[in-house]
């Protein structure tokens, strides 16, 4: 039996019994799952081992790579920027990227971009996989990129390019990058376990990852997915797991706590306060949330409704029942999301990879059973 740490009260013990299930049910090598309600943590559970040897515990330092649920991050990165005056939903990309502009994507608006409809989210022709490395270099690509679809017209997924384009935006409005600011805006100052771009000081805190032994179900595979997902070079590699931890990918790499994760989106549900400071206004967590896009996407193969970067609950439901609900999920499994009608906000974070595309199973039973204790 999985000794688990931290704390549910009573009102939350099916959340507990679900997170030691999923152990017992050897679905789990090590995780943790906290909620924040109206700016409270109100449970926060780990338990398991953060290596495969299964010699060293996953306990509260414990960070977890947790893939695309680093994008909820980046939209409220640019979020803060509109929320300040300084970035419009509306304007167009290359109105503060001006090389975006070519091969007739000068249209092409942020929140297009954001809600994955520019149309760029893979690169189709063969290039060497190290190149992800360099930020330059891919932005140039993108840059320069014709898209793969009528921009507009649909969503496709950008796994990664997301992260670059959402990154080069920030960069280019703001001068620092999106690392450095969460760094210094918000994961600093409020003392939240967020990084994109783990300093060297870290890596002894970070799980290790037991992954898939399949790949997820892509549906019907065509260029959009071929591009984002099942080409050689569709993701970083050819260089060490110490540069990939390094590398700021907003969309892809950031390494958290489930308790940081909770309490930032946790902001999201509150009226964006977060220890007394406005993380967000009320009216841009509105505004960044708002529905862009819904129909099927072209690249995950599930009907999705898209706001400005954040994934939205009504379609899929992986985070409860409520249609307002936001957040993004991960490969593998992790997800944070937060609900402004109820005032909870939540995360989930583990080192054991599942297949599961979104709405990972493990999750969705501990969020299933928080949202019976409200």
């Amino acid at each position: 039996m999985v000794e688990i740490a931290g704390f549910a009260p009573a009102r939350f013990s099916a959340v507990k019994a679900a997170f030691a299930a999923n152990f017992a049910a050897g679905e789990e090598l090590g995780a943790r799952f906290t909620l924040v309600q109206a700016g409270e943590v109100v449970l926060d559970l780990w338990a398991g081992h953060a290596d495969r040897k299964r010699t060293l515990a996953f306990d509260a330092a414990t960070l977890t790579p947790v893939f695309s649920t680093t994008k909820a991050i980046a939209a409220l990165l640019i979020a803060r920027l509109v929320d300040q005056g300084k970035l419009a939903y509306d304007q167009t990309v290359a109105s503060v990227w001006p090389e975006f502009a070519q091969a007739g994507k000068g249209a092409v608006t942020v929140e297009q971009a954001l809600s994955h409809q520019a149309g760029l989210s893979g690169f189709p022709d063969e290039m060497d996989p190290v190149e992800w490395f360099d930020w330059d270099a891919i932005c140039a690509r993108l840059a320069a990129m014709a898209p793969l679809w009528p921009v507009g017209t649909a969503s496709g997924y950008h796994p990664i390019t997301f992260g670059y384009i959402a990154g080069e935006i920030f960069r280019r409005v703001e001068g620092r990058s999106m690392g450095t600011a969460l760094r210094e805006d918000l994961a600093g100052p409020l003392g939240l376990d967020l990084w994109i771009g783990l300093p060297d000081a870290e890596f002894a805190r970070v799980a290790e990852l037991q992954r898939p032994s399949a790949l997820p179900d892509f549906g019907e595979p065509n260029a959009a997915t071929r591009a984002a997902f099942l080409t050689p070079w569709s993701s970083p590699a050819g260089r060490g797991q110490a540069d990939w931890r390094r590398m700021e990918i907003p969309s892809a790499n950031g390494h958290c706590t489930a308790h940081g994760l909770a309490r930032l989106m946790g902001a999201l549900a509150n009226g964006g306060w977060l220890d007394g400071e406005q993380v967000l206004s009320p009216a841009l967590i509105a505004e960044a949330s708002r529905q862009r896009i819904r129909g099927q996407d072209l690249v995950l193969p599930f009907v999705m409704s898209w706001g400005a970067g954040f994934m939205r609950n009504e379609t899929v439901h992986p985070w409860g029942p409520g249609d307002a609900t936001f957040g993004h999920s991960g490969w593998g499994g992790s997800c944070a999301f937060a609900d402004p009608e109820t005032d909870l906000a939540g995360a989930y974070v583990m080192n054991k990879q599942s297949t599961d595309l979104l709405g990972d199973q493990r999750a969705r039973r501990l969020i299933d059973a928080a949202y019976a204790g409200l």
